[in-house]
């Protein structure tokens, strides 16, 4: 029986990735959602005006109800837990241990407690530069050295989830880098693509860092880009009918593509000729930058996800011409 029949709870829901997911619920025809995020100041609030929804929650209302009364928010059927601080450049990392560490321990054994399905978000960021693997496996999770304090705090999680032997309950996904609508709001971290299309309207050309690896020349640096509504459909696969997969797993596409070849097809999208420059890439960056990212998604595949992945030129397309240029959220 599909966890998706039911109540559903996604926190974050207001967020890039968790509005996307909201949409593609609504997609299915699932709109019994409650809704839990930090609206703040920035204006991610609009991406929930064209979803259907039950219930919204902020979130420091809902972590200390929760918290007091497992029940007080009814019965769910599936919980994906998308809610958490996304910036790699954050420096408090107490806050990023309680937000990103400590309330997904808490919903978890909420979770596990009622019977919920729970997928959460751990991050291909807890792979660090690469260099012992992008296996999903849930073996030697301590081999793994995030470069940032983001990575790390979704590492904790990781480890205290195999350390309880909560892993074979649960799924955590690994997003490589997602891009797609609604993501407008989040500023630096939003996706080259998003960030160029500002550019070369503004300005008509694009930035990229130069390479400070002498492996990689410039612009050459390689990643795995997966579109948003690939991501989300790969998430609910983990929530539907028959697939019975719990552990670790990569969402990405599989692929690693150049950052030229991404600035190229949204110059392809706009029906303009590429034009641009390098520039130095900021010292803070340069030691926890990562030049090659590629998921492997062999054990995606084996849980049963056999969908195609939109190819980049296609997504980029999509993204551009379907959403940027008229200024449209997904469900408008």
């Amino acid at each position: 029986m599909s966890a998706l029949n039911g109540r559903i709870l996604v926190t974050g829901g207001a967020g890039f990735i968790g509005s996307a997911l909201v949409w593609a619920l609504n997609q299915r025809g699932c709109t019994d959602i409650l809704v839990t995020d930090v609206l703040g100041q920035d204006e991610k609030w609009k991406n929930l005006v064209p979803l259907k929804f039950s219930d919204y929650v902020e979130a420091d209302e809902f972590r200390p109800r929760l918290a007091a009364k497992g029940t007080c928010f009814g019965k769910f059927s599936a919980a994906f837990h998308l809610g958490a601080c996304s910036a790699t450049t954050e420096r408090n990392a107490s806050y990023l241990a309680d937000n990103n560490f400590g309330f997904t321990k808490e919903l978890a054994i909420w979770a596990l407690s009622q019977d919920t399905r729970f997928v959460y978000a751990s991050s291909a960021a807890t792979y660090g530069d690469g260099g012992q693997g992008m296996e999903d496996t849930n073996d030697d999770l301590h081999r793994l050295r995030p470069l940032n304090m983001y990575g790390y705090s979704k590492h904790l999680f990781d480890l205290h989830a195999q350390r309880h032997g909560w892993l074979g309950h649960m799924v955590g996904v690994k997003y490589f880098n997602v891009f797609g609508p609604n993501e407008d709001h989040k500023g630096d971290m939003r996706s080259l693509v998003n960030k160029a299309y500002q550019q070369i309207i503004q300005a008509g050309t694009v930035n990229l860092f130069r390479s400070h690896h002498p492996d990689y020349k410039d612009g050459e640096q390689m990643r795995d880009f997966l579109y948003v509504k690939d991501a989300v459909e790969m998430t609910l696969h983990f929530a539907e009918g028959g697939t019975g997969a719990n552990g670790l797993f990569n969402l990405g596409s599989g692929e690693a593509n150049t950052w030229l070849t991404l600035t190229k097809a949204i110059f392809a999208a706009l029906n303009r000729e590429p034009r641009i420059e390098f520039i130095d890439m900021p010292e803070a960056l340069r030691g926890k930058y990562q030049y090659f990212t590629r998921a492997e998604i062999g054990k995606l595949r084996a849980s049963g996800y056999q969908r195609p992945m939109t190819p980049l030129a296609e997504a980029v397309r999509d993204y551009v011409q379907g959403y940027l240029v008229p200024g449209k959220k997904l469900g408008d």
